[in-house]
């Protein structure tokens, strides 16, 4: 034969994913922390990756760093799952919970992924679009999962791309809406000293997404977990492949994780950085900025101005930053990871030329 019979049904008309990963002299268009790993921290690591067998296979559910994170929240070991990233444990709740005659409850703008999943696992995805301000219609969320038929949804807090967080008396109204699981995804909670983990001791079907990219400076090495009860993490075990967190990236993670005190100052400097790349935004005439508790801004400009020209005027300079201008409700925006104080600078000096 010379043909192949053509893929899934549900995969026709589908893009494939794209970070828009386009290298630049400032990269702050993926919300990477801009520090990496410290030296003393570095040399640690070296030491224990040089301890690890390669010819073996490794611990399939990396059971001591999920020690680790579970004395540091409070739970027990099987209350702790460790994944490739937080992508992979994204798509094993769309393996789970997903799949056909299932359904999805999305609160879009958010993190484009969360949908993709469903969509490409023939999952039904319901929206509830949030306000104007990008804040949650939690009334809306609630008489729609009243109605019995969810069954997961993702919250992100902050919400990727626009910032604003989900509160704790928010979540518990969600929760208490549906026996549906929902996950609130914090993977940039770090940067907003914000947490729902106290709801997760009053609802089993709570679980919280956090990860090692952002905080920890780790975007490379892909490691992600959740915090849940033992019941609903046990339906991931038996989604997830085997041996999807490699002895190298354990051995990382483990090191990284007992030393997380190290990574303060970063994160302090990060928030600090924030506030000063919304002022800067804010000072240019005719931007709107939206507030954030992440390590990134989002913001549109005027409405004579095209976006996605300046966000190409801003690459020819040499930085790179995310252009949403064409995603619904988000018209016309572009986002912007806060960089390093000279990356900053730069964007925002950068931006100023191109607009005036």
């Amino acid at each position: 034969m010379d043909q192949v019979r053509p893929a899934a049904p549900q995969l026709q008309g589908v893009e494939p994913y794209d970070p828009k990963y386009i290298p630049a002299d400032v990269m702050i268009s993926a919300n990477e922390n801009p520090s990496d790993v410290p030296l003393e921290i570095r040399r640690e690591i070296e030491h224990a990756v040089r301890k690890v067998k390669l010819n073996r296979y490794p611990d399939p559910l990396a059971n001591d760093l999920r020690d680790m994170i579970a004395e540091a929240n409070g739970l027990d070991r099987d209350q702790v799952l460790v994944g490739n990233g937080g992508d992979e444990l994204l798509f094993d709740m769309a393996l789970a919970w997903g799949g056909p005659g299932r359904k999805f409850l999305n609160v879009p703008p958010t993190f484009s992924v969360y949908a993709y999943n469903a969509r490409i696992l023939n999952t039904e995805v319901v929206e509830v679009p949030r306000r104007d301000d990008y804040s949650i219609d939690v009334d809306a969320v609630c008489d729609r999962l009243a109605q019995g038929d969810i069954d997961y949804a993702i919250f992100c807090s902050p919400n990727n791309p626009t910032g604003n967080l989900l509160t704790g008396a928010e979540i518990d109204r969600i929760l208490k809406a549906s026996d549906a699981l929902v996950m609130v995804d914090e993977a940039y909670f770090e940067f907003s000293r914000s947490t729902v983990r106290p709801s997760l001791t009053r609802h089993e079907n709570l679980i919280i997404l956090r990860t090692f990219s952002k905080a920890f400076s780790l975007a490379g090495v892909r490691m992600g977990y959740l915090l849940g009860s033992e019941r609903v993490l046990r339906e991931f075990k038996k989604v997830r492949l085997p041996y999807s967190v490699d002895a190298v990236s354990q051995a990382v993670a483990r090191v990284v994780y007992a030393n997380r005190a190290q990574f303060e100052t970063g994160i302090e400097q990060i928030i600090e950085q924030r506030a000063r790349v919304i002022d800067g935004l804010g000072a240019l005439q005719g931007v709107k900025v939206f507030p954030s508790s992440a390590n990134y801004v989002l913001f549109r400009l005027p409405a004579d101005i095209d976006a996605a020209q300046v966000w190409q005027r801003l690459l020819d300079a040499g930085v790179l930053v995310r252009d949403f201008s064409r995603t619904p409700s988000l018209e016309n925006c572009l986002r912007v990871s806060i960089g390093s104080p000279e990356e900053n600078t730069r964007f925002l000096t950068t931006l100023k030329g191109i607009l005036t």
